[in-house]
C-alpha cells in the first residue's frame, strides 16, 4: 500500500510544484523506513484493547508530570534542579528496569553480596 502511495506522489510530482512533492516523497519515504525498522517495537493496541489491557500510558506521564512539577516550582523549600531531576528520573527508570543493582555494583564492587531466592 505505501508502495502505491508513493508511486501516486511520484507521478504528482510530474505534473505539480517538484519541490513540494520531492520534500513529500522523503518525507514517506522516511516514515516507511522508520516503520519497518522498529515494527517489533509498536505495540498493536487493537489487540491489545480487544484483550482488556491499558492501551494508553498517559496515567503514568500525568503522574510523573505531577511529581516533577511540584518539586520544580520555586515555592517549594527544596527543589530539584533541571539536571537533577533527571539523573533522579534515570536512576528511577533504571530501578524499575531491575537494572539499577547491577549499574551500583560496578560502580561500588563491595556492595552487598547478591542474594539468591531460598526455595523450601
Amino acid at each position: 500500500m505505501l508502495t502505491s502511495i508513493h508511486l501516486d506522489l511520484e507521478m504528482a510530482s510530474w505534473e505539480r510544484d517538484e519541490v513540494r512533492i520531492g520534500k513529500l516523497c522523503k518525507t514517506v519515504q522516511e516514515f516507511y523506513t522508520f516503520i519497518d525498522r522498529n515494527r517489533a517495537f509498536i505495540p498493536n493496541y487493537g489487540e491489545r484493547y480487544r484483550s482488556g489491557e491499558r492501551i494508553s500510558t498517559g496515567f503514568v506521564e500525568s503522574t510523573g508530570n505531577q511529581v516533577v512539577s511540584k518539586r520544580m516550582v520555586k515555592k517549594q523549600q527544596m527543589r530539584w534542579s533541571h539536571r537533577g531531576a533527571h539523573l533522579l528520573l534515570q536512576i528511577r527508570t533504571r530501578v524499575l528496569n531491575g537494572d539499577w543493582e547491577d549499574v551500583f555494583r560496578r560502580w561500588y564492587p563491595g556492595f552487598r553480596a547478591q542474594t539468591q531466592p531460598v526455595f523450601a
